[in-house]
């Protein structure tokens, strides 16, 4: 993608963005939950991992190319580093692995946190939802980066899991499904924060989203039929 960028977008802003977000699912509020509707309760731990692996991506190269359309190469690197959700994230790694009890009163207020979180996320991406006009869809954008999501994406995850790992069916079929879900809400957060065309990114969710709801039924039959 870094290599072909420049030659599907002229625009430096449209460039940043599909560098941004194509690679960037939504593997917390809906893989977690599909995990579980498809493959049961026993996905949980696999789902988890990978959205941990998402989130750092998101706030370490997504970051990046977002910020860049503001600050200069040493700024935009500075930025990632001032993102408190990587110091977070890295904190609840070592208490995971050092398995450090958390009080429940604690854990009780951490989950009505991250419950809080995901309604303002969807408040952002509403407001912003508000102003996308069918006319001024960016279909030359949405389209490229959905091409990378929901196809380019999950053929490549799947030729690499088939001939480059020993991944079990269970495991390899939980990581492909998380491949293939739509763009992830917090795109427009990040698009939001560094003014790089929150509404265009907007408009790309909501058509990544609605390709997803008719591509699911043929994702699952293909996960069902290379993984059976």
């Amino acid at each position: 993608m870094i290599l072909v960028n420049k030659l599907i977008f002229r625009d430096r802003t449209n460039q940043s963005i599909y560098l941004a977000t194509a690679l960037v699912g939504n593997t917390g509020n809906l893989g977690i939950p599909l995990g579980i509707a498809l493959f049961g309760i026993e996905s949980v731990p696999y789902t988890s991992i990978i959205n941990i692996a998402n989130i750092l991506f998101i706030y370490i190269f997504s970051v990046y190319f977002f910020a860049r359309e503001q600050f200069l190469l040493k700024e935009a690197i500075f930025a990632i580093f001032k993102i408190p959700a990587i110091w977070f994230t890295l904190f609840a790694i070592f208490i995971n692995y050092q398995q450090i009890p958390i009080n429940k009163h604690i854990s009780t207020a951490l989950e009505m946190g991250a419950y809080t979180s995901m309604v303002i996320q969807l408040l952002i991406f509403g407001m912003y939802l508000y102003s996308v006009k069918i006319k001024s869809m960016p279909w030359h954008l949405s389209l490229h980066i959905s091409f990378v999501k929901h196809i380019l994406l999950p053929v490549i995850g799947i030729i690499v899991v088939l001939y480059f790992t020993n991944l079990n069916s269970f495991v390899a079929s939980i990581l492909i499904m998380e491949l293939m879900v739509p763009l992830a809400v917090n795109n427009v957060n990040l698009a939001a924060l560094y003014n790089c065309k929150p509404s265009n990114v907007t408009a790309t969710i909501l058509i990544s989203t609605t390709l997803f709801v008719f591509l699911l039924y043929f994702y699952v039959e293909i996960i069902k039929y290379i993984f059976k």
